[in-house]
């Protein structure tokens, strides 16, 4: 990655859409055609992915290009907490964190956005009113998506109606699994819909349970078709969540989908990413994958609960030469 330049102005939002391009109308005109499209993508060459993905990840960051891309990391967090045990307080705190990740250095970016199930989101609001970060809620049926599509709406709408700005589905993947990928289009833009043109969507495969690299991209393409604002790896709920090779191909997705349609998609790994490490890894895939276009929390976002932490350690340690140890963060 380059230097830290001047702060660009932000992208511009894709164009608000439910359903499939012009330009790839034609493909989701039926299920038929919409399979055709899908089966006829080109294999992955899965030991070729790996590779490219690991040779990413020994790419050498230097100090000053290192501090540019941590601040860049913590403007990219979802800061999330999606537990039974949940409460006000904790997601107050949580937004509080997300606003202000270090009350001792006020030159620490705020994060992207505070990830809550669709009951505390009208809390998160509150606490992060005033601040640049957004509100995303899970919804339909998070984790499982096992649930009635009027359910499903119905999660959404009341997230929405609550003052959420970004809406995580995810897939029915027993559906996509099953091939019967028009039932998992049309819950896509019904969803869509649902989140009006306040709050943007993404959608979440739930990579770890598509089994192969040909299964992620083909539900890549499927989101994307359908109008997801984002595609995002995971729920972080099961074993195989964001690895540098699922996300690498995400990437290379969103790419050639812009190439065809001129519509560009953001993509969110989460799970199982814990350390400024990992996280540099990510974005130096971003860089040389999608390019500076996506290096923006508009466009790329960490699904994250205990990353932020790591950032603003490795952050003080640049800044003061000194390790803090984890007594310098909050605990979450």
């Amino acid at each position: 990655m380059s230097s830290p330049a001047p702060t660009s102005p932000q992208p511009s939002p894709a164009p608000e859409r439910g359903g499939a391009p012009a330009a790839l109308s034609d493909v989701t005109a039926s299920d038929s055609t919409l399979r055709r499209f899908l089966h006829g993508l080109p294999g992955v060459d899965a030991v070729g992915l790996e590779a490219r993905a690991a040779s990413l990840g020994t790419r050498s960051i230097k100090t000053t290009a290192k501090a540019y891309a941590i601040d860049l990391a913590i403007s990219m967090v979802d800061l999330t907490t999606l537990e039974g045990a949940d409460t006000p307080g904790k997601v107050r705190a949580l937004g509080a964190k997300a606003v202000r990740p270090d009350p001792s250095d006020r030159t620490a970016p705020a994060t992207a956005a505070v990830c809550v199930y669709p009951d505390m989101v009208a809390t998160a609001k509150e606490a992060v009113a005033g601040s640049t970060v957004k509100v995303a809620s899970v919804a339909t049926a998070f984790p499982a998506g096992r649930a009635p599509l009027a359910v499903k709406l119905a999660d959404v709408r009341e997230a929405v109606a609550a003052g959420a700005d970004e809406i995580d589905m995810v897939i029915d993947r027993g559906a996509f699994l099953a091939g019967n990928y028009r039932k998992v289009f049309d819950e896509i833009t019904a969803v869509k819909e649902a989140c009006g043109a306040s709050a943007r969507l993404k959608v979440i495969f739930e990579t770890g349970e598509l089994s192969t690299y040909d299964n992620i991209r083909r539900a890549s393409w499927l989101g994307m078709l359908a109008g997801a604002d984002f595609i995002k790896t995971s729920t972080g709920k099961v074993a195989v969540n964001a690895t540098p090779a699922n996300t690498l191909l995400m990437l290379e997705a969103v790419r050639d989908f812009r190439a065809q349609t001129g519509v560009q998609v953001g993509v969110k790994p989460a799970g199982g990413i814990r350390t400024t490490k990992d996280a540099i890894k990510f974005l130096v895939l971003v860089n040389e994958t999608v390019g500076e276009d996506w290096l923006d929390n508009h466009w790329f976002r960490f699904g994250a609960s205990s990353l932020l932490n790591d950032l603003l350690m490795q952050r003080q340690k640049l800044a003061t030469g000194r390790y803090s140890g984890p007594d310098y963060v909050t605990v979450d």
